[in-house]
């Protein structure tokens, strides 16, 4: 089954005001057999967005309707292409429970969702590590290193695969390597394999999935998807499954760059 497993949608409050039904006609087009809208789920109340407008997920008061929109349009298309219900949800250090409790309360509507690490707290200070290439910045200079941000990336990464989030726990890990994403700009030049495999087995111990993101190849500073291609070979070699997901917030970038994960998988 060729799927995509990680497209936004119009609720997203940063992406595009794309129509739900133009990210499906796409997908259709590009000879997908099988869509995963995976929208930004909405933040822990009590948890303040450090990004300047707040914009980082869906809002709480649009998720009934959300849900309510895709149930219809599954079945509206379901002779055509299967269409997942999902959300991608944010780990936030100290807010698992709020998590859980919202996964508990939505969970039983979901077909298929994401984990993902967008937010690490240092010094007391949470940072949306993905924003911009300032606030990477300023989270090496928190972090004490760019060594030291890459560890406290990872080592939150293994806190979500690890965490007890309730039956509802999304079976897939998001872009695993987030925090290559202005690597251009900050070059790796220390090594990360221990830590990864340490992520890698962790996955694999808790049957999880990894969310091949080909987004990273869309973005300036970056190249690469995430993870890059030597990180998901190993993957590959202990059989962690490896889910393609083009991280679409346009309904033009549905599929895009398959052939990154076609010829990973199939060696075409």
């Amino acid at each position: 089954m060729k799927k995509d497993g990680h497209v936004h949608s119009p609720y997203c409050p940063h992406g595009t005001a794309d129509r739900l039904e133009e990210y499906i006609e796409q997908a259709i087009k590009e000879g997908f057999d099988c869509l995963t809208f995976t929208e930004h789920a909405p933040l822990p109340i009590k948890f303040k967005d450090p990004t300047p407008d707040e914009d980082s997920a869906m809002k709480l008061e649009d998720i009934d309707s959300y849900l309510s929109d895709l149930k219809i349009l599954k079945e509206k298309y379901r002779n055509h292409i299967k269409i997942n219900i999902g959300l991608e949800v944010d780990y936030i250090k100290e807010y698992e429970h709020e998590t859980k409790r919202f996964l508990n309360q939505y969970g039983k509507f979901l077909d298929d969702s994401i984990l993902s690490v967008h937010f690490l707290k240092l010094n007391d200070t949470y940072f949306c590590m993905d924003f911009d290439e300032k606030i990477f910045g300023k989270m090496v200079e928190f972090a004490g290193s760019l060594q030291d941000l890459h560890y406290a990336y990872y080592q939150e990464v293994l806190h979500s695969i690890k965490s007890d989030l309730g039956p509802y726990k999304p079976k897939r890990i998001g872009h695993l390597t987030l925090v290559h994403k202005f690597q251009k700009l900050y070059p790796i030049t220390f090594p990360t394999e221990s830590i990864i495999s340490k992520v890698l087995k962790a996955i694999k111990d808790h049957g999880l999935e990894i969310d091949f993101n080909v987004a990273g190849l869309r973005k300036e500073f970056c190249g690469e998807t995430y993870p890059g291609e030597a990180i998901a070979k190993f993957a590959q070699k202990q059989k962690i499954p490896l889910i393609y997901g083009s991280d679409a917030h346009s309904a033009r970038d549905v599929g895009k760059n398959y052939s990154h994960y076609d010829q990973l998988t199939n060696g075409s």
